[in-house]
């Protein structure tokens, strides 16, 4: 009777764990939600995003795709909203660590609990790109003051992730040497280790810095006539971009005699900021692995979560502003940030998986002893819940190019390429500074707030046109 029960229970929770939603294919929801905006669908985005989140409790994620995709649609005022919750999210995050940091590590490093069933907080570079593109969000409709509050927000949780980061690593340490796991990244034979180790990747300070973000914050701030403030933004974005001509030049004519601020010469300072692309998946990798179980070494295939990076729009590094062609400079990849977090990560994910493997194969060899059929059960349920988190902010743009011109007030026309005809932009500059944003996808070029109208064209679905 004890047997059957056993098995019964292990059955009820294998139908349980199949049908969680923590086990949702994530990955395969975003990609059809971005399908839709490939095609110039923002309701279709929106539609399909509703319906793959209709609980109650929306999670983090939801808010950041929200928000980025009715920043698509133009309605800048809900996207706010939308990724104003996300914000209060990270912010009650950030009062936990900073309550009790050893508690969150200690959550965080649990080694018995699968990766995918937590709860998502979100890689550190989406917490400091969600301040950013809310940045963004205000200077679309020339909001200044609003930006420099997101930006002031960017600041204080790098600095509170800068410190997280050390205690973490000192954590990882110790429990990789507790466990007796020597594993490490160059030990998984057919992973992608090069992808990690490229040097667009080991390059990076860290995986949570942007440039651009300095760079904006220096420009808001010196169109706030706060110099003092401008430069540490423009010279930490050189620092984590060095030798970029673009981001010395800001120091320079910061520092210039001849710097203005109120342009009294009817010319304004006008920053150009092309985001294209969608973030890089998150997809999962079995990697074979000899684990000690019970006196024995067995072979087993353990996940691995693994960057794909997106393809669906070419990378282009010029547009044409009223007949000339402007040069872009690249200050942020998502992918190459997504990248070096995952690199940072896998020690200690390679620790809690092992560790998770090896308990969980002891547990079911005991249970094999007692009754067959419920390790069996067990066994199947393993096999199940096996893989890697895949969860990621889809939606966020990958490249962020950037050029500063100083442009006289009025309408200028700019044009994007794309493989099916240029994509017009009329921009209408009516102030001393200004921020003009653009979003490439595909053939798609979305364009919202105040001063930047892409023009209808002939060529279908070449446009995406957006009104605030």
């Amino acid at each position: 009777m004890l047997r059957r029960a056993l098995t019964l229970f292990s059955l009820i929770v294998i139908l349980n764990l199949t049908g969680c939603a923590a086990f949702r294919s994530y990955d395969t929801e975003l990609q059809q939600t971005n399908q839709q905006l490939s095609s110039g669908n923002v309701d279709g985005a929106l539609a399909l995003l509703e319906k793959n989140n209709t609980g109650d409790e929306k999670d983090l994620l939801y808010y950041f795709e929200k928000g980025e995709l009715l920043r698509f649609r133009g309605d800048l005022i809900g996207s706010q909203t939308a990724w104003g919750r996300a914000d209060q999210t990270v912010i009650a995050w950030e009062d936990a660590v900073r309550l009790d940091s050893s508690k969150y590590l200690a959550g965080f490093g649990s080694l018995l609990i699968n990766d995918k069933v937590r709860r998502y907080e979100g890689y550190d570079y989406e917490k400091v790109m969600l301040t950013t593109q809310m940045a963004l969000n205000r200077l679309a409709q020339n909001d200044f003051d609003g930006a420099r509050t997101e930006i002031k927000k960017t600041h204080e949780r790098e600095a509170l992730i800068a410190e997280l980061h050390d205690k973490a690593y000192l954590k990882r340490e110790d429990e990789a040497q507790n466990h007796g796991v020597t594993t490490q990244l160059k030990d998984l034979k057919g992973y992608p280790v090069e992808s990690l180790d490229a040097p667009e990747v080991v390059s990076l300070k860290n995986s949570y810095q942007s440039a651009f973000s300095h760079y904006l914050a220096g420009f808001v701030y010196e169109a706030l006539g706060e110099k003092d403030l401008a430069a540490p933004g423009y010279r930490q974005a050189a620092e984590l971009r060095p030798g970029t001509p673009l981001l010395e030049q800001a120091l320079l004519n910061l520092d210039a005699a001849g710097s203005k601020h109120g342009n009294a010469d009817a010319n304004s300072e006008v920053l150009i900021v092309v985001q294209s692309g969608f973030a890089p998946a998150r997809d999962s990798i079995r990697i074979p692995l000899p684990l000690p179980i019970d006196n024995n070494v067995v072979i087993t295939a353990l996940s691995f979560p693994v960057i794909r990076a997106d393809t669906s729009t070419p990378f282009f590094n010029q547009i044409g502003l009223d007949g000339q062609q402007i040069n872009l400079t690249a200050l942020n990849s998502t992918t190459a940030m997504s990248r070096r977090a995952l690199r940072d990560d896998m020690p200690g994910i390679i620790v809690r998986t092992t560790v998770r493997a090896v308990s969980r194969g002891v547990a079911q060899k005991k249970l094999n002893e007692v009754n067959p059929l419920a390790g069996l059960a067990v066994g199947i349920a393993s096999a199940i819940t096996e893989g890697a988190d895949t969860r990621t902010w889809r939606t966020l743009p990958d490249q962020t190019l950037v050029a500063r011109l100083r442009l006289k007030l009025g309408e200028h026309n700019l044009v994007l390429p794309s493989s099916v005809g240029d994509t017009h932009v009329r921009l209408d500059i009516d102030r001393p500074y200004q921020v003009i944003t653009l979003r490439a996808i595909g053939n798609q070029v979305y364009a919202s707030g105040l001063a930047a109208r892409v023009m209808p064209t002939d060529l279908p679905q070449a446009v995406a046109i957006n009104k605030p």
